[in-house]
């Protein structure tokens, strides 16, 4: 329900990013995840309300999709917004080494509770972590409230240029955007088949689950390290061919990853996973929060990014589902899954290759020609040879 819930906040929250300001909203997810992450840790149990137990929690998971929904949009549209030309690869980047900190504080806060004793686990110690959430809530929300509103937005309220109506700009002169960034957005499905669908995987083979999920973890981990390096990359050499060197090495490691699964063998799992999550995905993670926000201009950034994205993510979120319908009984089952992952990815890579490349491109002039139309450029002399030019001229 989460993953369904998305759409619904991108297109709710990115309508209020693009015209009420950046930070506003940022600060508005920021509080509805906590209340609700919090609210998940305080529910009461179905031997005490009944029915109503499951129902608050669908309810609070569709507050939590709906407001993540907005949140990687928020935060890149944000952070490209504020960084120079030239290094908007590298800082946004931190969008994702931030879900990889998350990921890895996650680990180490539930290792404790873990430990618990079975009956214990199960009454009280799955809510710990939902409770201590509300520390990182507090924690973001005041570094939020301290941060300026993006230039972009600045500007463009003060020139009067915020639209009435972001979406019906998106949909009516970037739809192309939306469809690219939509298909590229379908690499995700490779983290979840790596993070989630793999540990199942594994378990079901004979690996040992603590084994299989310290792999994970430092996968994820060292992410933290080549995320950062993946967004330095792509301002040196482009952001499509830093995500096609990933689509095309993410694609093939796949294989070699549920292939050593299969082996049951931990020191080649652990190789794969590393390359495949750490090395390929990295240069997946590490440049689409400032790629894909680069595709539309300032006042319709928030929106066009958080929808198109979305509505991509929406077979990642299905994305275990559907690799665990895949997968086949004998030693070569996990070949259909790979093969999906693969297809996913190479649908993704297709996309970006139909994306304008942005690395190099001044912060007036993304999202290509409708950009100047938007923000009134086409009447000054330096880029009045852009109304001449088609819809898409500037994708290279």
């Amino acid at each position: 329900m989460g993953y369904v819930a998305r759409p619904v906040g991108a297109v709710v929250m990115g309508h209020f990013g693009d015209r009420l300001g950046r930070k506003r909203v940022m600060l508005a997810t920021v509080v509805m995840m906590g209340v609700a992450s919090f609210a998940i840790g305080c529910l009461p149990t179905y031997e005490q309300v009944g029915l109503l137990a499951p129902v608050l929690l669908v309810a609070l998971r569709v507050v939590q999709g709906f407001s993540a929904g907005a949140e990687s949009a928020g935060a890149s549209t944000l952070t490209v917004e504020h960084s120079p030309v030239g290094r908007r690869g590298f800082f946004t980047s931190f969008v994702m080494v931030g879900y990889a900190v998350g990921c890895s504080l996650a680990t180490v806060v539930f290792l404790p509770v873990a430990m618990l004793p079975h009956d214990a686990l199960y009454t009280w110690g799955w809510r710990i972590p939902f409770w201590l959430s509300a520390v990182v809530v507090v924690i973001t929300y005041y570094v939020r409230s301290h941060l300026d509103e993006t230039p972009a937005f600045t500007e463009a309220k003060e020139g009067s240029e915020v639209r009435k109506r972001p979406l019906n700009d998106v949909i009516k002169y970037h739809w192309r955007d939306v469809i690219r960034v939509a298909g590229a957005s379908l690499m995700a499905s490779m983290q979840t088949l790596f993070a989630v669908f793999s540990l199942s995987y594994a378990t079901s083979v004979g690996v040992d689950r603590g084994a299989m999920l310290a792999i994970i973890s430092g996968a994820i981990a060292l992410s933290i390290i080549t995320i950062p390096a993946a967004g330095y990359l792509s301002d040196v050499i482009g952001r499509k061919r830093t995500m096609l060197i990933g689509a095309v090495g993410g694609a093939l490691s796949i294989f070699a990853y549920l292939w050593a699964i299969s082996t049951t063998n931990i020191l080649l799992i652990a190789i794969f996973a590393f390359v495949n999550m750490s090395v390929f995905f990295s240069c997946y993670n590490g440049v689409w929060t400032s790629f894909f926000a680069e595709q539309f201009p300032a006042p319709v950034r928030f929106t066009g990014m958080a929808v198109s994205n979305q509505l991509g993510n929406l077979l990642a979120g299905f994305a275990p589902l559907i690799a665990a319908l895949l997968l086949s009984t004998g030693p070569s089952g996990w070949l259909p899954v790979a093969f999906f992952g693969a297809i996913a990815t190479g649908i993704g890579a297709i996309a970006v290759v139909g994306m304008r490349e942005t690395s190099k491109t001044p912060a007036e002039l993304l999202g290509g020609p409708r950009t100047a139309e938007l923000t009134g450029q086409l009447s000054s002399p330096e880029h009045s040879d852009l109304s001449k030019r088609p819809a898409d001229a500037t994708m290279s």
